[in-house]
């Protein structure tokens, strides 16, 4: 608010109420998408981990054990996630409630926009919780949610921009009975007051059900899909000896010497049993760790559920592309004509491929610890050399799709003719760049937090954060169109300053160093520095600035894992071990 209102103040003039009011407007406008982003985004997160963490430590079975009921569990373990975000939303309804006092906006549509982000926090977090008790792996739930998510949003918006009726409704009232983005618009239009009962009451409804449904289905098959135990092939229960020796008594009664009696009781004992090989045996690499992740189902084989999911997402982008290129509509959108058209589907696309890849990143490390081998890899000779990079080639391995399908869009567009070879080139490497710098991310909040789901919050959450960051400065700069980079210093500098602390807060702080410091402070001023000159249609400062800045991070965090073992086991010194 304090940002919008300088940007304002410094830019324009304000002379009456009016002025104020549709300050008030766009400010509301901004901020309700940003906040319903950030809430479902955590609420799926933390209720998916949260269940993903029981599994990892095995502690979901003790629960099991007990005298709870499955909806004691299903909902207790949501509901605690949850709780949370909760407190975040109790706490912005102040804040939104002093946007109503420079005009423009109404009590109610305050209210209407907490209905509708309260229910999608709620389906998203059912929905995170459902896939935390069905898949057995941290990486499958988190990057099946995420793709969830994104194709709930994706399915309706491609019902938006058709034109059909359907039992007296239309395209758009259905997309927005269903979508929650079209909800939130609905919700802080000023017009809610007359219009809620048809724009915004049949997407609670919707969204409650279904919510209602997730968390219904879980209850039903979370003591059917928990334990999974595969058994292992040819393994026969042996029968229990009658005699705590380990000898038959029927044995002594058939007349057999004391010798006969006693090799027959080793011959049953485990030291004693030979199995021959099945199989013949594979051969490890010189780097186990980089072995293990690509010649083993590391991830389970479920790991084929969340790239088929990804295909399907990446034929139904190509598939926009392909309409936008046939419909023969213009290459900018309507925000102030700067964002090419194509970037309404890739964005979202580029953005969940991040996601996933750093999912992956870091619950390759948590995944390890709490399933208590990284004990075991640290006693060994594996070099902390061996370890980064067997880990970064198995994520860029199993993750190879997230890897190569963006590109292949980008080669799209040039070949159509919507971008030159040039920016093919810059858009090309860039994602590169990202897409290692994710990955490090991700390997390095594993390593540095024991808490598996406070190392997935802080990983995934520092993605997040720094898209929409990029996003709400865009949004505000375009919005009071203001594109001057010296103009916009001052009034973004609280976004500056406590970006880059809460960068180092989640990067440096358990283990600070001079080059993560740096590095939190470049990032925000840098990509400050980046949005201005893209809105002026510079686009070369954009690449040069995306390559130094988020290669520099990425050595910042990869240096000192190279060099040595630097990761939190969970243990507190003793007065006597220092």
């Amino acid at each position: 608010m304090c940002t919008a209102w300088f940007v304002v103040n410094g830019t324009q003039l304000i002379n009456n109420v009016g002025d104020l009011a549709r300050f008030g407007t766009i400010l509301f406008q901004i901020l309700c998408p940003l906040q319903l982003a950030l809430i479902v985004f955590l609420s799926a997160v933390q209720s998916a981990s949260a269940v993903s963490q029981e599994k990892d430590k095995n502690t979901l079975i003790l629960l099991l054990l007990t005298r709870i009921t499955n909806s004691e569990l299903v909902l207790g373990k949501l509901f605690s996630s949850l709780l949370s975000i909760g407190v975040m939303l109790a706490t912005a309804v102040p804040i939104f409630m002093l946007i109503v006092l420079f005009g423009g906006t109404s009590f109610q549509q305050v209210l209407w926009v907490m209905i509708v982000t309260s229910l999608s926090a709620v389906a998203s977090g059912s929905l995170g919780a459902m896939l935390g008790f069905w898949r057995e792996k941290t990486f499958q739930t988190l990057s099946i949610t995420a793709l969830v998510i994104v194709f709930w949003v994706g399915v309706f918006e491609a019902v938006a921009s058709m034109e059909f009726t359907l039992l007296g409704l239309s395209s758009a009232q259905i997309a927005q009975t269903f979508s929650p983005i079209r909800a939130i618009f609905a919700a802080a239009d000023p017009a809610i007051n007359l219009t809620w009962f048809s724009s915004v009451l049949p997407f609670c409804f919707s969204t409650a059900a279904i919510a209602v449904l997730l968390n219904f289905i879980a209850i039903m098959r979370v003591r059917i899909w928990n334990p999974s135990r595969d058994v292992r092939p040819g393994q026969q229960e042996d029968q229990e000896k009658d005699s705590i020796w380990g000898v038959n008594p029927d044995l002594e009664n058939t007349g057999s010497s004391k010798e006969n009696i006693a090799e027959t009781a080793r011959s049953g004992h485990v030291d004693a049993r030979v199995k021959r090989a099945s199989q013949k045996s594979r051969v490890v690499w010189d780097n186990p760790v980089l072995w293990r992740e690509i010649c083993t189902w590391a991830y389970g084989r479920k790991v084929l559920v969340v790239q088929g999911s990804y295909w399907i997402i990446f034929i139904a982008v190509a598939a926009a592309i392909y309409g936008i290129f046939n419909s023969g509509v213009s290459q900018v959108s309507a925000l102030g004509e700067l964002i090419p058209v194509f970037a309404q589907p890739l964005a979202p696309f580029f953005l969940v491929s991040l996601v996933i890849i750093n999912a992956l990143a870091v619950s390759s490390v948590t995944n390890e610890r709490d399933g208590r081998s990284l004990d075991l890899l640290l006693v060994t000779d594996l070099s902390p050399r061996e370890f980064l990079f067997g880990k970064i080639g198995g994520v860029f391995y199993v993750a190879k799709e997230m890897v190569i399908l963006p590109l292949v869009l980008c080669g799209a567009l040039w070949i159509f003719g919507a971008i030159s070879l040039e920016n093919l080139i810059f858009l090309s490497t860039g994602l590169l760049v990202l897409d290692v710098f994710v990955t490090m991310l991700g390997i390095h909040c594993g390593m540095l937090y024991y808490n598996s789901r406070q190392a997935i919050a802080v990983s995934l959450g520092t993605v997040f954060f720094l898209f929409l960051g990029i996003m709400t400065c865009m949004l505000i700069m375009i919005s009071f169109s203001t594109t001057s980079f010296e103009s916009m210093l001052a009034p973004f500098l609280a976004f500056i300053v406590f970006g880059g602390i809460g960068l180092f807060i989640g990067l440096g702080s358990r283990n600070p160093s001079s080059a993560i410091a740096l590095a939190s402070g470049a990032l925000p001023i840098s990509m400050f520095y980046a949005i201005t000159s893209f809105l002026i249609g510079q686009v070369t400062p954009v690449y040069i600035i995306l390559v130094m800045v988020y290669g520099f991070t990425t050595s910042a965090m990869m240096i000192p894992a190279i060099s040595e073992f630097n990761i939190s086991m969970g243990r507190q010194k003793s007065f006597d071990d220092e």
